[in-house]
């Protein structure tokens, strides 16, 4: 039992070397508006999406354009031999979640005397680059 699981901890081991995993954390913007960009390039490849990133007028996408050049250096850097995989086309944002933050809390003045309580929200980003694997009809 204990070398079938030493086989698949380092399969998986070999999975993550080809992965680039990149985080954002506290971005001090509502995750709502963050996934509303983010669902924009969830799935695409990596060329395109930098594209859709650049020239979407939501504030959140400059963000996100910034993390998506930094997993893509982090690839790069994993992935030497493959280089050419990012020119090809064949690399491409396997997963982009967008979890909650910390939320500050303040005060704001009401009427009539009153306080009304204000949540400032931050988000985490993060942002999963995988390449797609080919049958040998479709590398002709």
């Amino acid at each position: 039992m204990g070398a079938r699981k030493r086989e698949m901890a380092n399969r998986l081991k070999e999975i993550k070397k080809q992965t680039a995993i990149v985080k954002l954390n506290n971005v001090p913007s509502s995750p709502r508006k963050m996934r509303l960009v983010a669902d924009l390039v969830r799935g695409m490849e990596v060329n395109r999406a930098l594209d859709v990133l650049k020239y979407t007028k939501k504030e959140a996408s400059v963000r996100l354009e910034k993390l998506l050049r930094s997993a893509i250096a982090s690839w790069e850097a994993k992935n030497e031999a493959d280089r050419k995989e990012l020119e090809n086309g064949n690399v491409y944002v396997q997963t982009i979640m967008v979890g909650q933050g910390r939320t500050l809390k303040r005060i704001r003045t009401a009427p009539q005397g009153r306080a009304a309580r204000i949540r400032k929200r931050s988000n985490h980003v993060t942002v999963v680059l995988g390449k797609k694997n080919l049958t040998p009809k479709e590398e002709q």
